[in-house]
């Protein structure tokens, strides 16, 4: 077990300047450019949501906002969230060799996002038109959260303690998610965790789609880091990236009191993490 915890520590470890950089210049894009990208999505709808939703956090808590005002369509709602990559984009960006895959997979989101937000504006606006009711009454607004509560960053301090205190929280996930996959392959073996993961099965994007709905970073550090471990395939990390919006599906049903309505919106969006991710699977 000794040396399971010494082997998680130091790999761990190994990328964390990196992951301080990452989020350093995240930060500052956020505090610089949030505003200017949130009026981009409300301006250039669908393709803007799907495009300035890949930018890491924010903008799907922005999009669950904004929609609950009516300033946006369903079909932008859901390009923002499935573009959305929340802690992907800073742990892939801790490790060089990763460059390549995590452009591959902002491009290919990116695209699905497009065609998922079309697809449910052109087809779906009954299916998610439901009875009116006033969004005022009893519903909670969290037009204060920014992407720093998603791990439980506070909005006090600069960019620098803000960059500190996130690297530290996506420190401490990718350091549990490590040793419990390292526990877990000198215990049961490589083999059978694999059975568990159901690797090379297509129906792992649908196991992985569950896991994006945990509504913090934790999901999407997982994912990642099982993809980066062989885990699970990128069709997977496709699927359940697609369905982790971070916190903004928690925003979206303490905003929009249709709440028939946000579980129609998770459904949609679980059923285009898993088409999509096993559709990726076959093709990559």
């Amino acid at each position: 077990m000794s040396e399971i915890v010494l082997e998680t520590i130091l790999d761990t470890i190994k990328v964390l300047p990196f992951l301080f950089i990452a989020n350093l210049l995240i930060e500052y894009i956020e505090n610089t450019s949030l505003k200017k990208l949130e009026k981009g999505i409300k301006k250039y709808g669908i393709i803007g949501g799907a495009v300035l939703g890949s930018f890491p956090h924010g903008f799907s808590v922005a999009a669950a906002n904004l929609y609950s005002g009516k300033i946006i369509t369903t079909g932008t709602l859901i390009a923002v969230f499935i573009s959305t990559s929340d802690e992907a984009i800073p742990v892939l960006l801790s490790n060089p060799e990763n460059y390549d895959v995590m452009i591959k997979l902002i491009a290919i989101k990116v695209i699905i996002a497009i065609i998922a937000g079309t697809f449910a504006d052109a087809f779906l606006k009954k299916y998610f038109t439901v009875n009116k009711v006033n969004n005022n009454i009893n519903c909670e607004k969290a037009m204060g959260h920014t992407y720093h509560d998603n791990c439980g960053c506070n909005s006090q301090g600069g960019t620098l303690i803000h960059a500190i205190k996130h690297t530290i929280n996506i420190f401490f996930f990718m350091l549990v998610t490590t040793f419990i996959l390292n526990t877990a392959i000198s215990l049961i073996g490589e083999e059978n965790l694999s059975k568990v993961l159901l690797q090379n099965s297509i129906f792992q994007p649908m196991f992985a789609a569950l896991i994006g709905f945990i509504p913090n970073c934790a999901s999407s550090v997982i994912l990642t880091q099982l993809f980066m471990e062989g885990s699970i395939s990128f069709g997977s990390v496709i699927a359940g990236l697609s369905t982790g919006a971070g916190i903004g599906l928690l925003v979206l049903f303490k905003v929009n009191c249709n709440r028939k309505q946000n579980f129609k919106i998770m459904l949609y969006l679980y059923a285009v993490g898993v088409i999509a991710g096993m559709i990726v699977q076959l093709l990559f």
